[in-house]
């Protein structure tokens, strides 16, 4: 059992927890992710590791409340426990060497953008973070990019904070005007990547991306998680989440996670209503 020590709302729809998890964050790196059960009898779901303490023995979660199980754990306040924490699971983030790299997220990829930035800056890099978010209420981590950026660079779909736009203008603005990055780093929706990749593909500039598809078992066994990589199949738990963006099939991964919608939000709103009972 593993006991909430914080949470916090950061917009209406992402919730942050802090989580007694000592030897995970004893070994948990930027880009590494834990698998867990909010109770007993829920349903398995992968999060990225948005942040460790190894002295306190925390770890940090950010979650987009978008189905059954992400309702459950939200529904889990200070001082209660998560029944399963396991990790940290996947590969880190590889940022040794890099000295100069612009990290791009969206929406709640940022929470996962963001412990890479930190790391990256922490290692003495230059760090050019753009984010970008539908509207002003949905921003989250923006003191906290700043803090470790050389340059921030937010966009907002509908104008309300930042530039209006998408995060692949400043992005192919940076890279037309002759700056030079050693690599990006792409974090968020499958369709933002796939366009981030395109952008940086014109000036060949090494792009990684992070691949979030549905996992169960965390390991490679159940085969939930592959992805085509380089006309090869990959799964994301054990290869990655980390991938090449150019070799990334986008338009397959896009269609399988597209699958499991209607069952997640059916799932979601069962359990909507089991909440509210009691």
């Amino acid at each position: 059992m593993y006991k909430i020590v914080k949470k916090k709302e950061l917009n209406p729809t992402v919730t942050f927890m802090s989580v007694e998890a000592p030897l995970v964050a004893k070994k948990a790196k930027a880009g590494q992710f834990i698998i867990f059960r909010a109770k007993e009898d829920s349903e398995r779901i992968p999060l990225t590791i948005a942040g460790y303490d190894r002295e306190k023995g925390t770890v940090d979660i950010i979650f987009q409340i978008v189905g059954a199980g992400t309702e459950i754990l939200n529904s889990l306040n200070e001082g209660d426990f998560i029944h399963d924490f396991v990790g940290p699971l996947g590969k880190a983030t590889e940022i040794e060497g890099l000295k100069k790299v612009a990290v791009v997220g969206g929406g709640v990829g940022c929470a996962i953008a963001y412990p890479v930035a930190k790391a990256l800056h922490e290692q003495g890099a230059e760090v050019t973070s753009i984010v970008g978010f539908r509207s002003e209420d949905l921003i989250i981590l923006k003191d906290e990019f700043e803090a470790v950026s050389s340059k921030y660079i937010l966009m907002t779909d509908d104008g309300s904070a930042g530039e209006k736009g998408l995060v692949t203008t400043p992005l192919d603005e940076l890279l037309k005007s002759g700056e030079e990055f050693d690599e990006v780093i792409a974090i968020g929706p499958l369709i933002m990547m796939k366009f981030v990749v395109a952008t940086t593909k014109k000036y060949d500039v090494k792009t990684v991306v992070s691949m979030n598809p549905i996992m169960v078992d965390g390991t490679g066994m159940c085969g939930g998680c592959r992805l085509t990589v380089g006309g090869e199949t990959k799964f994301a738990c054990v290869d990655g989440p980390d991938f090449d963006g150019f070799l990334v099939d986008f338009d397959e991964a896009m269609s399988r996670g597209a699958v499991y919608k209607p069952f997640e939000q059916k799932a979601r709103e069962e359990t909507c209503n089991l909440l509210k009972q009691g």
